[in-house]
């Protein structure tokens, strides 16, 4: 017997998780570390407090009675953020903060990726263009913008092969984070040099991990100062892992066809995989092999859910965190069809469908009568109609969604939960169980050290207890109508949005 350990980072913090090698949760500790907002649409953080955090996080996990029984780590996997881009020395240092995966100051940068999708097919496997928050674009911006710093990086790699190197010492790079977040050719096995050569970044592939290998692999041992920091034996094996929300796909139970994962905490994330590629701009996708081969992975997304009710209730009307619950309690008895009020949920631009990071959120509707709970409950409403904006547009893509998951920050918040789904107009599924991207990261750890065959025959270990939510009909009616107002919202407030961000883009 032993322990799979599971590293996970989030946007606030990172999260270590303890599985015995048969899906048993031993425990989990979260440890925190900061964000910083430089400037409007800008998000960053620093590379070593991730490593603090996981340090400290699996100390005291580690100390718990229930690990210690268990025997030592035989194996660590991990997940991060996508598209959060640290910039080092050969050291591992950082050379400037990392740009987190919600800054959107790399607009200008994404838009040019567009006009070369006639001469570079392989951006049709992103949608036609590359994303703002994705690495290409970023570290384009950096070329233009910081161009000492690119030149002086020895790497400007994702937060998944930051914490890989701090592991290892090895630059391994996730395949899943390849393919989604900088066009690595996962059928050629090759990066894309030719793009980059026409984006002006011909460098960037010396300054990308070394070796690229599929989520499940081995990425060797941990090195013995990292064992030594985290209270690890040095022979415990690192799986390759990948991106949070994708990754949560392995421990979702049941049959992977028709399975769509929800994962919400300050952001949100659907994803699915398909057996053939679909041929659709509104959605992030399809890849090929970015988690199961012979699977094409599908992403869409919200780039702020769980924050804006965040900002509402603690930022705006200064609630206690630990006081939230009461406010939450208050706007569930608010009765949506009396409120009047109208929100859009995009406060840093958004992912899908519309892929355009010069939106920003909006509230309509006020008067001097609105209450807070009014308010909170207009935020939940206008977080749930965007998550329908993007399964419609799978829909439109001709993709299916038989099964959807929810799991991550939302389980806390019974009341987002049950406005998703009465907005959907569909029984979901609520994970009941610990964070499913730690028991993700647990399967990861078992197929690299060779616990089990597949990575489907580990995710059948680690199936999570679900509980069904079933939507309100009389309330999905209403919010029919609530959802055609947000969408006539959303067009009629475009071009202002646009024109107040491109001016601050110029300041």
């Amino acid at each position: 017997m032993g322990i799979l350990l599971s590293l996970d980072l989030g946007t606030e913090g990172a999260r270590v998780g303890a599985f015995t090698d048969d899906g048993i949760a031993l425990g989990s500790v979260h440890r925190p570390y900061p964000t910083v907002f430089p400037r409007p649409g800008w998000a960053e953080q620093n590379p070593s407090d991730w490593w603090d955090a996981c340090v400290g996080a699996t100390r005291e996990l580690l100390a718990l009675p229930e690990c210690i029984a268990a025997g030592p780590v035989v194996a660590v996997a991990s997940s991060t953020t996508a598209s959060t881009v640290a910039v080092v020395d050969e050291a591992g240092n950082a050379l400037r903060p990392a740009i987190l995966w919600m800054d959107s100051r790399a607009s200008a940068q994404s838009d040019l990726t567009a006009t070369f999708v006639a001469d570079h097919p392989i951006l049709k496997w992103s949608g036609g263009s590359d994303a703002t928050e994705w690495l290409l674009p970023k570290a384009m911006w950096l070329q233009q913008c910081e161009p000492d710093t690119f030149h002086r990086a020895d790497r400007i790699v994702e937060a998944i092969d930051f914490i890989t190197f701090k592991l290892t010492g090895r630059w391994v790079g996730s395949q899943m984070n390849a393919v989604c977040k900088y066009n690595y050719d996962s059928v050629a096995g090759r990066l894309p040099q030719e793009l980059y050569d026409a984006l002006g970044v011909e460098d960037l592939t010396t300054k990308l991990p070394d070796t690229i290998l599929p989520v499940g692999s081995s990425a060797g041992v941990v090195r013995g100062s990292a064992a030594e920091e985290l209270g690890i034996s040095p022979d415990a094996v690192v799986g390759v892992g990948g991106i949070d929300a994708h990754v949560s796909l392995l421990a979702c139970g049941g049959k992977p066809e028709g399975l769509v994962s929800l994962v919400s905490g300050t952001s949100t994330a659907i994803i699915t995989e398909i057996d053939d590629p679909c041929d659709t701009a509104e959605v992030w996708g399809p890849y090929p092999h970015a988690l199961r081969r012979g699977k094409w992975l599908v992403e869409g997304g919200q780039i702020t859910s769980g924050s804006i009710l965040k900002w509402v209730g603690e930022g705006i009307m200064g609630v206690p965190r630990e006081q939230i619950g009461s406010l939450i309690d208050g706007a569930a008895a608010v009765d949506p069809r009396s409120h009047g009020l109208l929100a859009l949920d995009f406060f840093m631009g958004n992912r899908t469908p519309h892929r355009d990071s010069r939106l920003r959120g909006a509230v309509v509707g006020l008067t001097l009568g609105t209450t807070r709970e009014e308010l909170y409950r207009a935020a939940v409403e206008a977080v749930a109609c965007g998550t329908k904006s993007v399964l419609d547009s799978f829909a439109r893509g001709n993709i299916s969604c038989d099964r959807l998951v929810f799991s991550g920050g939302m389980h806390r918040n019974r009341l987002w939960q049950q406005i998703t789904t009465d907005v959907l107009g569909i029984e979901t599924e609520m994970v009941l169980s610990d964070n499913l991207t730690l028991r993700a990261c647990a399967v990861i750890a078992a197929r690299a050290a060779g616990l089990v065959g597949s990575l489907d025959e580990g995710a059948a270990l680690f199936s999570p207890r679900t509980t069904t939510l079933v939507p309100n009909a009389a309330l999905h009616e209403h919010y029919a109508q609530t959802y055609e107002s947000y969408v006539e919202l959303t067009t009629v407030l475009k071009p202002v949005m646009h024109r107040s961000v491109i001016a601050l883009e110029k300041r």
